[in-house]
């Protein structure tokens, strides 16, 4: 399922770094430039993720603006089977990747969207067929 081509996936590593004080500073550009565009995305996986781990008012604050800001890729029953297919085919290959990364690259394929991240399993993923 093809969605507009401008939407960007967004993880949670990428999140992280636009909310850390300290955080990669082009990838905070990027993501700001995203959010301003409306072409950020993310999923109910990162979403729980980020919730997951948010501390204090201002991020608290910036997670709620982005419940509004940012486009929900939903995680259906077909981005389930793709997420299941990634990680038989990784463990043929004896590897073995974290579940939520393997649903967010699954969700990031079904939908044809870019992901952007600071996580070395996607580059892996990304490699599976």
């Amino acid at each position: 399922m093809k969605l507009r081509s401008n939407l960007v996936l967004v993880d949670t590593s990428a999140w992280i770094e636009f909310f850390r004080s300290r955080g990669d500073v082009t990838m905070r550009e990027h993501i700001i430039s995203l959010v301003r565009r409306g072409e950020a995305a993310w999923c109910e996986i990162i979403r729980l993720e980020l919730w997951n781990g948010a501390s204090g008012p201002k991020e608290l604050k910036e997670l709620q603006h982005m419940e509004s800001s940012a486009t929900l890729l939903p995680i259906t029953s077909d981005v389930w089977i793709l997420a299941d297919h990634l990680a038989r085919t990784a463990r043929l290959g004896a590897k073995t990747f974290p579940t939520s990364d393997l649903l967010i690259a699954a969700c990031s394929r079904h939908y044809g969207v870019d992901l952007i991240h600071k996580d070395r399993h996607f580059e892996q993923i990304k490699l599976l067929k």
